[in-house]
C-alpha cells in the first residue's frame, strides 16, 4: 500500500506514434530537404492530434453530463461509477461519508471482487481532507504486484470544506497511469459539488416536512357530535412540502369550525407562512364569529404583512344539531358533500378573493348536512391537472360512488386513489367529517 502524490506534469500528446512521426519530419526540414509528400504528411498530423483531442473532450463533456441529473444522492452515486467504468474500464464503487461515520460499498459497477479491502478504503475516506486552496484532491494509490496484479484508486469526494467520501476504483492488469488518476479524480470531484447539492435539499426538504407534519398532528379536537379524519400528501411523494393545511377549531353550542388552506409556494417558507395563517385563524375564531367575518379579519392581518404570501382558504362551520353546514371561501375550491347512499355533489359557496390581498368582499352560504351524512374539504392537489379545466377536474370528483357502509378513512381512501392523487402534480391536503346525532347539544 502507497500514498500516490500527484505532481506537476507536462501534458502528453494522445498519439505517441504520431508525436514521433512529426518530430522526425522537423529534424528531416532542419538538415536536408524533404520532399513534398513528407512536409504535406508532416502538416496534416497537428490537425489530426486536435480532431482527436476535440473527439475525447466531447465525451469527456457528456460524461460529466451525465453525473447529478437528479437530486438524489444515491443516483448521483450511481451515475458516478458507471461513468467511471465507461471511461476507465475496471470496477467502481461509492463509500459516502457523513461525518467520521463511512458506509460500506454502494452503487457498485462491476466486479464486486475486484475491489481492494474494505477497511482500506474506509481509512482513506476518513483520513480524506479538503484539499488546500488552489491545489486538487489528493487521491491514494494501491497496487498489489502478483501473479494477479491489481491497481486501486480512492479519489476523495471534496466539495467546499466538506469530504462526501471517495470513489474507490479497482482493476486486475498494469499500474495505473497519471493520465488515468486526473480522470477518476476529475469524475469525483464533479460528483461531490452535486452530493453536496442533494444534501443540502434534503436538509431543508426535512425541516419543512418536521415542520409541516408537527403542526398537521396537532388540529384542534372537534365536539364529540363529529368524527373527522385528515390526509396530507406531499407532492410527487418526495418533493419540498408546501403550505397546504387543515384545522378544527371547537366552538359553542356543539358547533365545529373546519378549515382547509393553501399557502401559494412550496417548502420552509411557505409551511412557515401556512403557520402564521393558521396562528391568526385560532385566535379570531376563538371569538365565534360567523366564517366570513373570520376571513375579513384574516385577511385584514395579512395584508398588513408584506413578506407573508398570499394564500386561498376554505371555512366550514358544522352544526350538527340544526343539521347544517355554513362555508365561507377566500380564492378556494368548493366542498364535497356525500350522502348516506353514496352519492356525491359539489357544495355551492360564494367565492372572494385570497387571504392576503387586502380586498374583502367575503359572504357565506349554508346548506343541509345530515347525520351519516360526509363532508370533504381538500385542495387544489386533489383535483387540478395541468392542462385540464378545472370545472372538469370538480366533475370528476363528483362523479366517484362510495361504498354506503364505509368509514371517514374508507372515503378519504377512496377519493385518493380515484383521482391517483399520489401522482398529483401538487400537495394534497384533504379533510372529511360526518356528524352523528345525539340528544341535545354539547356545552
Amino acid at each position: 500500500m502507497a500514498r500516490w502524490i500527484q505532481s506537476r506534469r507536462r501534458s502528453v500528446p494522445a498519439d505517441s506514434g504520431h508525436h514521433r512521426e512529426h518530430g522526425a519530419g522537423h529534424e528531416g526540414s532542419a538538415t536536408s530537404a524533404q520532399s513534398g509528400d513528407s512536409a504535406d504528411a508532416a502538416e496534416r498530423v497537428p490537425a489530426v492530434d486536435e480532431e482527436a483531442a476535440g473527439a475525447r473532450l466531447s465525451v469527456l463533456r457528456d460524461a460529466l453530463a451525465g453525473i447529478g441529473t437528479t437530486l438524489d444522492e444515491a443516483e448521483t452515486c450511481a451515475e458516478l461509477t458507471r461513468v467511471a467504468v465507461r471511461l476507465a474500464g475496471g470496477t467502481a464503487a461509492v463509500m459516502r461519508r457523513t461525518g467520521q461515520t463511512v458506509s460500506g460499498y454502494e452503487a457498485i459497477t462491476g466486479d464486486p471482487d475486484a475491489l481492494p479491502d474494505a477497511r482500506w478504503a474506509a481509512a482513506v475516506a476518513r483520513e480524506a481532507g479538503v484539499p488546500a486552496l488552489g491545489a486538487e484532491p489528493e487521491p491514494w494509490l494501491e497496487y498489489a504486484a502478483g501473479l494477479r496484479p491489481r491497481a486501486a484508486l480512492c479519489a476523495p469526494l471534496t466539495s467546499g470544506d466538506d469530504v462526501y467520501g471517495v470513489l474507490v476504483w479497482a482493476r486486475s492488469g498494469p499500474p495505473l497511469r497519471p493520465a488515468e488518476g486526473e480522470l477518476l479524480s476529475l469524475l469525483a470531484e464533479r460528483a461531490a459539488s452535486h452530493v453536496r447539492h442533494a444534501r443540502d435539499y434534503e436538509a431543508v426538504n426535512r425541516t419543512a416536512g418536521d415542520l409541516q407534519r408537527a403542526l398537521l398532528s396537532e388540529p384542534g379536537r372537534p365536539h364529540p357530535n363529529l368524527d373527522i379524519a385528515i390526509r396530507y400528501l406531499p407532492a410527487g411523494g418526495g418533493v419540498l412540502v408546501g403550505g397546504d393545511w387543515c384545522e378544527t377549531v371547537r366552538l359553542h353550542f356543539g358547533r365545529t369550525l373546519l378549515v382547509v388552506g393553501d399557502v401559494m409556494g412550496h417548502g420552509l417558507e411557505a409551511a412557515v407562512d401556512m403557520n402564521a395563517y393558521r396562528s391568526s385563524l385560532r385566535y379570531i375564531a376563538s371569538a365565534d364569529l360567523p366564517p366570513h367575518r373570520v376571513l375579513r379579519q384574516m385577511d385584514e392581518i395579512a395584508s398588513k404583512e408584506a413578506e407573508l404570501r398570499p394564500a386561498t382558504c376554505l371555512l366550514a362551520r358544522v352544526d350538527p344539531g340544526r343539521h347544517q353546514v355554513t362555508l365561507a371561501s377566500a380564492g378556494h375550491l368548493p366542498p364535497v358533500r356525500i350522502t348516506s347512499d353514496g352519492e356525491a355533489s359539489l357544495l355551492s359557496v360564494p367565492v372572494g378573493p385570497p387571504l392576503g390581498t387586502g380586498l374583502g368582499g367575503y359572504d357565506v352560504a349554508t346548506h343541509p348536512l345530515g347525520a351519516g351524512e360526509t363532508l370533504v374539504l381538500f385542495t387544489d392537489g386533489l383535483v387540478e391537472r395541468r392542462g385540464e379545466d378545472i370545472d372538469r377536474s370538480l366533475a370528476r370528483l363528483s362523479a366517484v360512488r362510495f361504498p354506503v357502509e364505509g368509514g371517514l378513512e374508507d372515503v378519504l381512501d377512496t377519493i385518493l386513489s380515484r383521482l391517483d392523487a399520489r401522482h398529483a402534480e401538487d400537495d394534497v391536503a384533504a379533510l372529511a367529517c360526518r356528524p352523528h346525532s345525539r340528544q341535545g347539544v354539547s356545552p
